[in-house]
């Protein structure tokens, strides 16, 4: 496909997924608002993130003001280069930015620059996975910073709060680090866990667990039963609504693991906010469609 075409279909990946709530979240939201007290804050604060969202969605803008970093997952077949998709992507991502589907938001971390157009070291963020069949599947998250600082990553055991190295450990790393959130990375939230792995591929697999469509269930019954019981406990917390209280703390947790070496047991929470942008595009051919599953 010409570059003009791939970076157009890019363009609308980067529109939708900055300006639409995906309709898994919505719903998570709107039996948030179901469950909570009537006339509540709680209750009031999810009608208000609602109706931004669909404000958003109608005017063509962002959700949030922090349009967060770029995490492409991209499987392409053979009639695609790595080197060609990112061309496309970094000349939809600066233009996105100018139309303001994005926020300036990559700053050089040795002269605090920012580049104004998104573009730098490690951004966007390339996930690439090749396959055999022709034409392309792109998922693309948006990540804000008010979520990326409180994830947390443990080491098993951890005698501070009595984990093991075995699954109820796991739990007891995910509540601590909700606990520990409150209402700081823009709660109700969706917990992405890694179970095992090493540092960085432990946050990887937690990360990937984001883009998950809330309704589904874990293909592992041992991590199906986990994230049900974390999706019940994490709500009694009742840090509630950007931290103000109530049942909604969380509208989804989902885990996934990874084999580890014997001295090494990581857990990794990725955080994400209410604001879950993400969107995904299939190209087969001339052929596009945009979707959320």
């Amino acid at each position: 496909m010409e570059h003009e075409k791939l970076t157009a279909h890019f363009l609308e990946l980067i529109r939708r997924a900055s300006t639409s709530l995906p309709p898994d979240v919505v719903e998570a939201l709107r039996r948030g608002i179901e469950n909570e007290e009537p006339g509540s804050a709680a209750a009031s604060t999810l009608g208000l993130l609602l109706e931004n969202s669909q404000k958003a969605k109608e005017a063509e803008t962002p959700i949030c003001q922090d349009t967060g970093a770029l995490y492409f997952f991209i499987e392409y077949g053979p009639d695609y280069r790595q080197s060609q998709l990112v061309e496309a992507i970094e000349a939809a991502t600066a233009e996105a930015t100018a139309r303001y589907y994005l926020r300036p938001n990559a700053v050089d971390s040795i002269t605090g620059k920012n580049s104004g157009d998104n573009l730098g070291a490690g951004a966007p963020n390339f996930h690439f996975t090749e396959r055999d069949e022709n034409g392309l599947r792109v998922k693309l998250l948006l990540k804000g910073g008010g979520s990326e600082n409180v994830c947390a990553q443990y080491k098993l055991p951890d005698g501070r709060l009595k984990a093991g190295r075995d699954l109820d450990g796991v739990r007891r790393c995910v509540v601590d680090a909700v606990f520990q959130a409150q209402g700081k990375g823009c709660s109700p939230g969706i917990m992405g866990v890694g179970v095992g792995g090493n540092r960085d591929s432990s946050y990887g697999v937690a990360k990937k667990q984001l883009l998950r469509d809330l309704g589904d269930t874990n293909a592992d019954p041992e991590l199906a039963g986990l994230e049900k019981r974390l999706m019940d406990e994490l709500n009694l917390l009742s840090i509630g609504p950007m931290g103000l209280g109530g049942k909604t703390t969380v509208i989804g947790v989902k885990a996934g693991q990874l084999h580890r070496l014997p001295a090494c047991f990581f857990v990794s929470i990725a955080y994400l906010c209410w604001a879950a942008r993400k969107a995904f595009m299939t190209l087969k051919g001339e052929e596009v469609a945009y979707d959320w599953d």
